[in-house]
Protein backbone atom coordinates (compact mmCIF):
# COMPACT_ATOMS: atom_id res chain seq x y z
CA UNK A 1 0.00 0.00 0.00
CA UNK A 2 1.16 3.97 -0.89
CA UNK A 3 1.79 6.41 1.82
CA UNK A 4 -0.52 8.73 2.93
CA UNK A 5 -0.09 12.18 2.37
CA UNK A 6 -0.09 14.54 4.97
CA UNK A 7 -2.18 18.21 4.34
CA UNK A 8 0.51 20.62 5.07
CA UNK A 9 -1.25 23.54 5.66
CA UNK A 10 -3.62 21.31 8.45
CA UNK A 11 0.15 20.18 9.59
CA UNK A 12 1.36 23.59 10.36
CA UNK A 13 -1.90 24.66 12.35
CA UNK A 14 -2.55 21.63 14.03
CA UNK A 15 -0.84 19.44 16.85
CA UNK A 16 -2.21 16.22 17.86
CA UNK A 17 -1.53 15.61 21.96
CA UNK A 18 -0.55 12.13 23.54
CA UNK A 19 -4.07 11.81 24.14
CA UNK A 20 -4.64 12.05 20.59
CA UNK A 21 -6.64 15.50 21.14
CA UNK A 22 -6.02 18.58 18.47
CA UNK A 23 -4.09 20.96 20.01
CA UNK A 24 -4.45 24.43 18.47
CA UNK A 25 -3.54 28.52 18.46
CA UNK A 26 -6.06 30.64 17.87
CA UNK A 27 -6.27 33.31 15.18
CA UNK A 28 -5.77 37.09 16.01
CA UNK A 29 -2.35 37.84 17.42
CA UNK A 30 -0.46 39.17 14.03
CA UNK A 31 -0.94 42.30 13.56
CA UNK A 32 -3.17 45.13 15.13
CA UNK A 33 -2.40 44.45 18.55
CA UNK A 34 -2.45 47.80 20.21
CA UNK A 35 -6.14 48.23 20.04
CA UNK A 36 -7.15 44.77 21.46
CA UNK A 37 -7.20 44.25 25.71
CA UNK A 38 -5.16 43.06 27.36
CA UNK A 39 -7.06 40.32 28.69
CA UNK A 40 -7.80 38.82 24.86
CA UNK A 41 -4.15 39.02 23.96
CA UNK A 42 -3.45 37.15 27.64
CA UNK A 43 -6.32 34.57 26.35
CA UNK A 44 -4.46 34.29 22.61
CA UNK A 45 -1.37 33.40 24.11
CA UNK A 46 -2.62 29.98 25.48
CA UNK A 47 -3.42 27.01 22.96
CA UNK A 48 -6.94 25.21 22.30
CA UNK A 49 -8.00 22.11 22.72
CA UNK A 50 -10.70 21.70 19.37
CA UNK A 51 -13.64 20.21 21.08
CA UNK A 52 -15.96 19.70 18.13
CA UNK A 53 -15.76 15.73 17.36
CA UNK A 54 -16.82 15.68 14.06
CA UNK A 55 -14.20 18.60 13.16
CA UNK A 56 -11.42 16.38 15.38
CA UNK A 57 -12.90 13.55 12.87
CA UNK A 58 -11.97 15.09 9.88
CA UNK A 59 -8.33 16.76 10.88
CA UNK A 60 -7.38 13.30 12.51
CA UNK A 61 -7.98 12.34 8.56
CA UNK A 62 -5.97 14.48 7.26
CA UNK A 63 -3.08 14.07 9.79
CA UNK A 64 -2.68 10.08 9.24
CA UNK A 65 0.62 9.78 10.69
CA UNK A 66 0.78 12.64 13.50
Amino acid sequence: MSKLKTKKGVAKRFRLTKSKKIKYSPCGKSHLLSNKKAKRLRKLRRQNILESKKDTKFLKRMLPYG
